[in-house]
C-alpha cells in the first residue's frame, strides 16, 4: 500500500530533481519556447514542499489536490495549469483513501494524463509532456508496481521527441526549426517519474508505506 508519506516523499524528491535539472530544463526551453520552464517549475516546486510543510494532509489524494493547486498559482505559463491538473485529477480520482494500492495510482494517473490531454488538446507525438507521460502510465497500468519501468518509458519518450515537429504549444511556432530539440515539458515530467519510482525504492528499503 502506498501512504501519504510515499506521496509527500515523490513530491520533495520531484522538488530536488527539478532544482537540479533547472539550468538544463531553462536550456532545452530556451531553444523552442519562452527559456523559463526550470525557473518555473523550479518555484513551483518550492511552493509545493513548503504548503505540504504547513498543511499537513491526511490522505495521498488531498497530497497530489495541494500540490496541483499550488503549482497553478505559482507556476507561470502553461506549465502551471498542465502540471497542477495532472496531480489535482489524480488526487481527485484517489479520494479520501488514507492509503492507495499501486493499481490506484495507476488508475489516478490515468484521470490526470487524460485530464492533461483535454486542457492542452495534444496527444502524443505532438511534441509534449505526453509524450513521456502516455508511456508511463501505460508501463505502470500494465504493471503496477513497475515505477522502474515506468521511469524508463517516461525517459524514452522524452528523448523521442528530438526529431519530432512541435504541434502544440509556442514551439509550433517554429515550425520544421522545432524538430532536432528535445521538448522540454517531456523532459520535465521524466523527472517526475524518475522521482516516483526513487520514493518508491526508499519506502520499499524502510519496509514502510510501499509494497507493505
Amino acid at each position: 500500500m502506498l501512504d501519504t508519506d510515499f506521496f509527500r516523499r515523490w513530491l520533495a524528491v520531484s522538488a530536488g530533481s527539478v532544482e537540479r535539472e533547472e539550468a538544463r530544463l531553462t536550456e532545452l526551453d530556451s531553444a523552442i519556447g519562452d527559456a523559463d520552464h526550470g525557473s518555473n517549475l523550479r518555484r513551483g516546486f518550492a511552493a509545493v514542499v513548503a504548503a505540504l510543510d504547513r498543511d499537513t494532509p491526511g490522505t495521498p489524494g488531498a497530497v497530489l489536490i495541494l500540490a496541483g493547486r499550488q503549482l497553478i498559482s505559482s507556476v507561470g505559463g502553461a506549465s502551471g495549469p498542465l502540471y497542477g491538473t495532472l496531480l489535482r485529477s489524480a488526487g481527485k480520482e484517489l479520494g479520501d483513501a488514507p492509503e492507495v494500492t499501486p493499481e490506484q495510482l495507476a488508475g489516478a494517473l490515468r484521470a490526470g494524463v487524460d485530464a492533461v490531454a483535454r486542457l492542452g488538446g495534444a496527444r502524443p507525438g505532438d511534441k509534449t509532456m505526453l509524450d513521456a507521460l502516455e508511456p508511463s502510465v501505460t508501463a505502470l497500468e500494465e504493471s503496477p508496481e513497475g515505477f522502474a519501468e515506468a521511469a524508463d518509458a517516461a525517459g524514452r519518450g522524452a528523448v523521442a521527441t528530438v526529431p519530432m515537429r512541435a504541434r502544440k504549444g509556442r514551439a509550433s511556432y517554429l515550425g520544421e526549426r522545432s524538430m532536432g530539440h528535445q521538448d522540454p515539458g517531456a523532459t520535465s515530467s521524466a523527472l517526475l517519474l524518475d522521482a516516483l519510482a526513487e520514493a518508491a525504492r526508499e519506502l520499499r528499503g524502510t519496509g514502510t508505506g510501499a509494497g507493505r
